[in-house]
């Protein structure tokens, strides 16, 4: 198969079992994404922005589409897994793939424990019996043992969970536009734009906010190594699944924000309790909708949106171990499921320790959030910068639209939210940044300086991978 000899052209055998097909990329995206996700954090945006909390999903779409648009040159120049770390070590240097490869852990390691400690929190309030530490064990131990099973039972899981979170968000439209019409709430456009509020570092900052809903469609491009049509179906699905996810994005939050009972106590005094969507959803149809809204927001950032963070982590650290960048034993595949098992039981330990401790943390949440976003951004940057120096620099294809226009638009776009970011979550950043410097001087002084294996592909090969 053409998908394998790609592999074997980088030095690489195929391990991981090729079963995804485009809706199950799709399906993955958008379980990663979370079509619900704007219920947890709209309180959050909907402060942070002055009301204009569609405004700032709206922009997030926008920017995105162009770092998704990098994505798709980057995931059919190096069709494997690895996301950011291989397409900037193949594509700038193995050292900048190095320190790329360590920012996004920052994001993909971090992430499902938040989603749990979220979750966990969440069914906690619902269930009060059951403290936070049994509801992160469940959680956990569910989603582990799907994963270690193989990665058509997540695709089979993910799809069914799926379908419930849209019919839940079908649920809430069609009751929060029925209220609208009947006369609830204040009609109005003020969530796309309101002039008594607006300024650009106000929406920027709700945009880096808002961007954590958008997580999870570069995610696909780790699972290269497991898609059937290889890097073109990569690059449709996560075009695809930030267009859709945009736009429930866009319309549950529009519908929400002209529901908020208090706005003006909203905008003054944040969502501490993290209860503001759901108090929409109550005035739309009533506490039972209220309250179906905030268990199924629960279960799909514990159980599917952890599930599938669960896999991109794994197969990040898969990646890199096979390189000689991590230890050797997180490349172990499971000669039976066709999984990264070790990655797989490793994330998950790592997950349940740091939702636990996060949880004894007044701030543990926003804390997570905050340092999430800024690695995610900052592995954006450098995917961007990748397809300049890789493509135009290096391969000299002359597209300046594609590999010089977009990626520098998109760089701009993100560079402007890092520069107006949370404060800590800057520091903290930079600091895993100068830890991941630390490491990398390490690997050079015990002889293990990064090296990839294929970085100079014939020119034949490259042009078959053009005709694909």
């Amino acid at each position: 198969m053409y998908e394998q000899n790609e592999l074997a052209r980088y030095g690489y055998r195929q391990e991981l079992a090729r079963k995804l097909r485009l809706r199950d990329l799709i399906a993955y995206g958008l379980i990663y994404m979370v079509p619900i996700a704007p219920m947890a954090i709209f309180g959050s945006v909907y402060a942070g922005s002055g009301g204009m909390v569609a405004l700032a999903y709206a922009i997030g779409v926008v920017a995105l589409v162009f770092t998704a648009f990098s994505y798709a040159q980057m995931v059919r120049a190096f069709p494997m897994s690895g996301s950011v770390y291989n397409y900037a070590g193949r594509g700038i240097s193995p050292p900048v793939g190095f320190l790329a490869g360590w920012v996004i852990l920052l994001d993909y390691v971090l992430v499902p424990g938040l989603l749990y400690l979220v979750a966990s929190v969440a069914m906690h309030a619902t269930v009060p019996a059951a403290p936070v530490w049994l509801w992160l064990l469940g959680f956990v131990a569910v989603n582990t043992v799907v994963n270690s099973v193989g990665i058509r039972m997540t695709a089979v899981v993910t799809r069914v969970m799926l379908v419930g979170e849209l019919i839940v968000l079908a649920i809430f439209i069609a009751a929060a536009g029925w209220a609208i019409a009947s006369g609830k709430g204040r009609f109005g456009w003020e969530a796309f734009y309101n002039s008594e509020t607006f300024t650009w570092s106000l929406v920027s900052g709700a945009v880096s906010i808002a961007v954590l809903s958008f997580l999870g469609f570069d995610a696909i491009s780790m699972l290269a190594e497991e898609a059937k049509g290889g890097a073109r179906q990569v690059g449709r699905a996560m075009a695809a699944v930030l267009v859709l996810a945009g736009v429930l994005f866009i319309a549950q939050t529009w519908l929400a924000a002209m529901l908020v009972p208090n706005p003006s106590g909203l905008l003054a005094e944040g969502d501490p309790n993290g209860t503001a969507f759901y108090d929409a959803a109550r005035a739309a149809g009533g506490s039972w909708l209220a309250t179906l809204c905030a268990v199924a927001t629960a279960i799909a950032w514990g159980l599917p949106n952890s599930m599938v963070a669960q896999v991109a982590t794994s197969r990040l650290l898969y990646a890199m171990a096979r390189d000689r960048q991590l230890p050797a034993f997180l490349a172990k595949v499971s000669i039976r499921r066709n999984v990264p098992i070790n990655a797989t039981l490793l994330t998950g330990a790592v997950s349940l320790a740091l939702g636990l401790y996060m949880a004894t943390r007044s701030d543990g949440i926003t804390l997570l959030s905050s340092l999430i976003n800024f690695g995610a951004m900052v592995a954006f940057l450098v995917l961007h910068v990748s397809v300049v120096v890789h493509h135009l620099i290096r391969r000299r294809t002359g597209n300046w639209w594609a590999h010089l226009v977009m990626p520098a638009i998109g760089f701009a776009v993100l560079a402007y939210v890092v520069v107006n970011a949370n404060i800590a979550a800057q520091r903290l950043g930079l600091a895993w940044l100068a830890l991941g410097v630390l490491v990398l001087a390490g690997l050079y002084l015990t002889g293990r300086r990064p090296v990839l294996s294929g970085l100079a592909p014939t020119q034949a090969a490259e042009r078959d991978m053009e005709r694909v």
